[in-house]
């Protein structure tokens, strides 16, 4: 098949491309290699899959209506993996704009070019930030997700309601894809283990909000990458018997579904850095900080739906993967 992967220089737009190439599938890249975080990061990744005879990149912007509509008219593609998108928690706070731009006016360009080629099967990147203020654990898509508290997760959200205005208009099949602090080698900078391993081994001291006290359902890029291109192949069709009154919000009458993607086990985020210093051989030197405006205090995935759908859920423990990722970090930037 012929495959769109937006995002195609990001840390997960990477690895996803890198399955489908390797399936022998055709894939056509985009990524606009903006300056977030280091360029020459994404540019190697990039080089890993360029020489690849199935793989074409294109260098464009999700802003650019018209550039994303010629992609969709010159390709011809069957399905599409959007995991372009404007990233990070605290830097929406600063850049907004930066968001909406992306998150909103890009995946619009997205669904469009989906609406008049008739796709047939569009996963698109969510996050476990939507949930918000929700405070049972673990998160579950049955859940409401009416209550962000960043901008960040708000444009997640929105994307989510965007893909279900197009499931029932149009009737594409959409798959919304709810990531949960997705970890690993080739990882981006702005993420909490490169800024630890980066710090830790220059001699550095490591900011630790909320003293520590903060859980998060770190999930291995493996397992993340596993579970998207297994869902590929899960194709949402309508229910015609869900209602709005008693239907859960991960489905519809359209062919649209929601899933978690996480390990379901929670981690403390100072047995993270205990991780980290195991795997480094260097004891970190804290602050010790209060918590942050947007950040929660824990996240925990309920991935029993995503297990039923496909038969497999995240299972690399913290300790293999951020030992797997520290090996990486040494050998990429020769420490």
């Amino acid at each position: 098949m012929k495959y769109l992967v937006t995002g195609v220089a990001g840390f997960i737009g990477f690895y996803v491309a890198q399955r489908l190439l390797s399936a022998g599938h055709q894939v056509v890249g985009l990524d606009n290699l903006d300056d977030y975080y280091d360029v020459s990061l994404k540019k190697a990744r990039l080089d890993l899959i360029a020489s690849h005879e199935r793989f074409t990149f294109f260098k464009g912007d999700l802003n650019d209506s018209h550039t994303v509509a010629d992609l969709f008219i010159l390709h011809r593609f069957q399905r599409v993996v959007h995991l372009a998108a404007q990233a990070g928690v605290r830097y929406s706070l600063d850049n907004p704009h930066a968001y909406t731009n992306t998150n909103i006016t890009g995946f619009l360009n997205i669904l469009e070019g989906c609406r008049h080629h008739k796709i047939e099967h569009l996963l698109y990147a969510s996050s476990s930030s939507v949930y918000g203020l929700n405070r049972k654990l673990p998160f579950s898509t049955d859940d409401s997700v009416d209550h962000p508290i960043s901008l960040y997760a708000a444009t997640k959200k929105a994307n989510e309601l965007m893909a279900h205005s197009y499931s029932h208009l149009y009737g594409i099949p959409t798959t919304g894809l709810r990531f949960f602090t997705v970890y690993g080698p080739w990882g981006r900078p702005d993420m909490a283990l490169f800024k630890f391993t980066r710090a830790i081994l220059a001699g550095d001291a490591i900011d630790v909000y909320n003293h520590g006290n903060m859980w998060r359902d770190f999930t291995y890029i493996d397992d993340i990458t596993e579970a998207v291109v297994r869902l590929l192949n899960i194709i949402p069709v309508a229910d015609k018997q869900w209602k709005v009154e008693d239907g859960s919000p991960a489905s519809s009458s359209a062919p649209y579904r929601i899933y978690n993607i996480g390990n379901s086990q929670p981690v403390m985020l100072t047995d993270y850095i205990a991780a980290i210093e195991s795997a480094t051989g260097i004891e970190a030197r804290k602050n010790m900080l209060p918590i942050q405006p947007g950040d929660v205090h824990e996240t925990s995935a309920d991935t029993k739906p995503l297990y039923e759908a496909i038969g497999f859920k995240p299972k690399t423990d913290v300790k293999s993967g951020v030992k797997r990722f520290v090996d990486w970090y040494r050998n990429f930037y020769q420490i």
